[in-house]
């Protein structure tokens, strides 16, 4: 038996499990990339320890050459969207009534100034000055000039205050506070006349059409007649560049979508969520823990998912059924089934067993060799040491002619429309990705089943949108109602109700409470149940963000490529993890250019 080892470090940091209230607020900090223990895996303490030097942490196919020699004997186009309602780049949408509230004006110096002198001019307190009429008489009669006295009562020198001073004091109260009480209603009435006000929000989607989200829009409105909501479906195609300019510009939307891997591109566009709409602790608590990884810093939260998706493994039937195989729910269980699924003519490949091994032709190659990486231990901060080349290693076999899993190479067709096609019977793939397979081949019978995993470890992939409102919005009181209404249970569940008309199945639930209404669907149920475990990181592939992703993406297509060019791995990914660092240092994810 094969038995894959793990690092011993089987637990992330605690900020990348619970994000902590000491994080600076705002600070968007990207969480160590560490495999987690999943609910149902045993303590990392509990596990046997590894010997390295004697075995692989995914599995050495050579033991498997002698079950290998018996059984030998015996461009997707992107994914279709109709836009409707499409902005060009110098996009000008109408907005509300943008009256700002007049600001509260008192008069200058409502306080007259006191008088400054303390005496009026020319008195004379009485009994200072002698009685003139007196001191003659005493000249007269021979007597001399009486000599002034003090006053025996000093309070001859103190001045009596005016009783006209109080009732002034008492008057320019009593105005005072008749001014301030009519500054307070006034702009409780300004307040009101706002309120009551009609403003238009405007809202940016990507995927769904206008009559998808249009019943949720109308019920939002009947609840709040002086909010309209103006949805327009944009085009994925230099979307994130066409959103920022145009918020940028002044004449963005107020409420947008936007993928969870963006924050730190989008943290000057995007408004921080007050705790009124939904706290930190709500939102941890309702939503899966990647989300909170992902948008939650410190006390910050950047935006609200209404859905989540990954990656699931998807099985033809009837290739299975023909072979007498289950689908593998393990790594060991893969390299089982690989070589007996495999049909060739010489050293042309009729039938592969799955698609992996190239970058041209599999979709999706970035996420699932990035979850490869973390399923081994890999920190993709930094992704060099053991782990890492193994994980590159077992990706690039199977395209290998020299080794016995050869099963892919890059001239074959698109992994998606060889999947639709019955030319391959595995692929890793997005819920979304079902539309597709139909839409090429009605009658495929095939099922998703969850990615194969490591003994003891469990670690799966996310990749999804979230909704967000604008820093520039001029109507952000409005703009935050209109999301916490769309993120809530009623419109989350009429969104994947409308959905489900048009076609197989909404967006997958990004609620907690939701996932066992879908949990037990052919279709979504794989992955709401791999959503716990699920883990992200920005090399999430066709987000079109011409961003972090697609710049991350492109070093590790370099590194993989490489190794058809002899270059050792531990050099093809020390290039690699120089540039991802690059790339994380410039958008402020790692300090430094080091690895956190």
């Amino acid at each position: 038996m094969y038995y894959m080892g793990i690092n011993d470090q089987n637990t992330p940091p605690n900020d990348a499990q619970n994000p902590s209230s000491d994080s600076p607020s705002g600070t968007f900090v990207i969480p160590d990339i560490e495999p987690f223990d999943a609910p149902s895996s045993p303590p990392p303490s509990s596990m046997p320890s590894q010997d390295f030097s004697s075995a692989n942490v995914f599995p050495d196919p050579s033991d498997l050459s002698s079950q290998v020699s018996q059984t030998q004997s015996s461009s997707l186009p992107l994914h279709q969207t109709v836009v409707v309602e499409e902005t060009p780049e110098n996009i000008s949408l109408p907005q509300g009534d943008t009256s700002a509230m007049p600001s509260q004006v008192l008069p200058e110096n409502p306080i007259p100034p006191l008088n400054n002198d303390i005496l009026p001019q020319g008195y004379i307190p009485q009994g200072l000055m002698p009685n003139v009429d007196q001191a003659k008489a005493d000249v007269s009669n021979g007597g001399a000039p009486p000599t002034m006295q003090p006053p025996n009562d000093a309070s001859q020198f103190q001045q009596k205050p005016s009783r006209g001073f109080g009732k002034k004091i008492l008057i320019i109260l009593i105005i005072l506070f008749v001014l301030g009480g009519i500054g307070a209603a006034g702009m409780f009435g300004l307040r009101m006349i706002q309120d009551r006000q009609e403003v238009t929000i405007q809202y940016w989607g990507l995927w769904e059409n206008p009559e998808i989200v249009a019943p949720v829009i109308a019920e939002f409105e009947s609840q709040n007649p002086t909010i309209k909501v103006r949805y327009t479906k944009q085009s994925h195609r230099q979307y994130r560049e066409r959103l920022q300019a145009a918020i940028n510009r002044g004449d963005g939307p107020d409420v947008f979508r936007f993928h969870a891997t963006w924050v730190p591109m989008l943290k000057n566009e995007i408004e921080p969520i007050p705790a009124d709409v939904v706290s930190p602790s709500q939102f941890t608590s309702q939503f899966y823990k990647v989300a909170a990884q992902d948008l939650l810093a410190g006390s910050t939260l950047w935006g609200i998912p209404i859905m989540i998706d990954g990656l699931g493994l998807y099985v033809n039937d009837d290739i299975f059924s023909a072979a007498g195989l289950t689908p593998p729910q393990t790594y060991e269980d893969l390299l089982a089934v690989v070589p007996l699924l495999t049909v060739k003519d010489g050293n042309t490949i009729i039938t592969s067993a799955i698609a992996l091994g190239t970058t041209n032709n599999v979709e999706h190659f970035s996420d699932i060799l990035a979850l490869m990486m973390m399923q081994n231990g890999v920190r993709l901060t930094n992704p060099t040491g053991r782990e890492a080349e193994e994980a590159l290693l077992f990706y690039k076999k199977f395209a290998n002619p020299t080794d016995p899993l050869y099963t892919w190479n890059s001239l074959l067709d698109n992994s998606i429309v060889s999947f639709a096609n019955g030319r391959v019977a595995m692929i890793f793939a997005p819920s979304w990705r079902v539309f597709d397979i139909k839409e090429i081949n009605p009658s495929l019978r095939f099922r998703i089943e969850p990615v194969p995993q490591l003994p003891g470890n469990t670690v799966t992939w996310a990749s999804y949108w979230v909704e967000g409102v604008s820093s520039k919005s001029k109507h952000k009181k409005q703009a935050m109602r209109f999301l916490q209404y769309i993120t809530s249970k009623e419109s989350v569940i009429k969104l994947y109700t409308e959905a489900s008309k048009q076609r197989l199945f909404g967006e997958p639930y990004a609620l907690v409470e939701l996932a066992n209404t879908v949990e037990s669907d052919p279709f979504v149920g794989v992955f709401i149940r791999q959503a716990p475990n699920a883990r992200s990181f920005p090399l999430a592939s066709l987000t079109h963000d011409n961003g972090i992703n697609d710049r991350m993406i492109q070093y590790m297509i370099d590194a993989v490529n490489s190794l058809d060019k002899s270059v050792p791995p531990s050099q093809a990914l020390d290039t690699m993890a120089k540039g991802f660092q690059q790339v994380l240092s410039s958008y402020g994810l790692i300090g430094g250019g080091s690895p956190r």
